[in-house]
């Protein structure tokens, strides 16, 4: 156990863990002493992650599906009782692209990417939802769910990804409210790490020296949001670039004014430099950091 801390006896659901990122969140969550459900849409990818667990003296077993079907996520959630007989952690990880220009974006890479990516959360998250509040009250409960940097910061060429992995924001800090009374804590990460998915961003390893986009670094966080350590956090984001660890904040209100009962459209012009003491625009050329 290399992580330093114990998941012994916990049942992780990992979707889209055939490989990037969510092979790395099941290897990690198994090497902590997970058992751990490797779900993805290929069978072959998913049975390759779920044979390394096992061969590194873990338990695990596959799933293959589209967790985005409402009776696949349930299925998975049932298979994930019926073999190891609970649930702790869910791990919402899959998703896929359609960049495009949102002028140049068809109506089908639109609906897709939200699908995939939104809904994709949401049902398996639905349905663990649905089975800790029939058990009851009980510690331990975690989802983690996948932001990215495309649902906190703008970039061009992705508005379908960047509305499903906010609304995966939105799914967060609701879920974290709702399932709070039945002891889970839910909590998103966003990361910039080597995947397929970022493959032309240039985030290739280094010949030497700390490879900050290695996926492994954001493992390590989800498997401490998986841990009783975390037991007090929820409704946080966390942004893992190599080995710097940032919390994003929520919306806050920055700036205020207090008009008359009978105020005016006009009223707000005048009040411009009070409430954008900066400027009006709000366009980020980059994410920070």
């Amino acid at each position: 156990m290399t992580s330093g801390l114990d998941l012994d006896g916990r049942v992780a659901i990992v979707t889209g863990a055939g490989r990037g990122l969510g092979r790395a969140h099941a290897l990690a969550l198994a090497d902590a002493g997970a058992r751990v459900v490797v779900n993805n849409r290929s069978p072959e990818a998913a049975g390759a992650v779920a044979a390394e667990i096992r061969a590194a003296g873990g338990s695990s077993l596959a799933h293959s599906g589209d967790v985005a079907d409402w009776s696949v996520a349930e299925a998975l959630v049932a298979q994930a009782i019926a073999e190891f007989g609970d649930l702790h952690i869910l791990v919402n990880n899959a998703g896929i692209t359609r960049d495009r220009m949102s002028f140049n974006m068809t109506e089908d890479e639109w609906d897709d990417v939200v699908r995939v990516n939104l809904k994709g959360h949401f049902a398996p998250s639905r349905f663990a939802g649905t089975y800790w509040r029939e058990q009851g009250t009980a510690p331990g409960r975690r989802i983690v769910n996948t932001v990215s940097e495309g649902g906190l910061f703008p970039a061009r060429g992705h508005a379908n990804y960047s509305a499903a992995k906010a609304g995966i924001l939105g799914i967060t800090l609701e879920l974290a409210s709702e399932l709070a009374k039945y002891g889970a804590t839910v909590n998103a990460i966003a990361m910039r790490a080597r995947t397929r998915m970022t493959e032309a961003m240039g985030f290739d390893a280094p010949e030497s020296g700390l490879d900050r986009y290695d996926p492994a670094h954001t493992s390590k966080a989800v498997t401490w949001l998986c841990s009783d350590d975390a037991a007090d956090v929820t409704g946080q984001v966390l942004l893992v670039v190599g080995s710097r660890v940032s919390v994003i904040g929520p919306l806050a209100v920055s700036n205020r004014v207090e008009l008359s009962d009978e105020w005016t459209a006009a009223d707000l012009g005048a009040a411009k430099s009070t409430l954008f003491p900066s400027g009006g625009a709000n366009v980020i050329p980059s994410p920070p950091g």
